[in-house]
């Protein structure tokens, strides 16, 4: 897995902690800066790059990117 690859799961599964966090939390979380900071994440990844992993993230589908960073697509 390389740096940006590394850097974007990071960054997904914080995501999905804020997401799980908002029933309970108060003050909700801000998602925005997580899901701008994923796009910039995104646009820094080497052309070589796989293609579903690509698909997955231009598509907003954080889940199966996850769950593909993770080896379990």
């Amino acid at each position: 897995m390389t740096t940006g690859e590394q850097n974007i799961l990071q960054t997904l599964t914080e995501l999905e902690q804020a997401v799980k966090s908002i029933p309970t939390a108060n003050p909700k979380p801000d998602l925005l800066p997580i899901f701008e900071r994923i796009d910039e994440l995104m646009r820094l990844l080497p052309a070589e790059t796989d293609a579903a992993l690509l698909h997955y993230l231009q598509r907003k589908s954080y889940e199966k990117a996850r769950l593909w960073l993770e080896g379990r697509d």
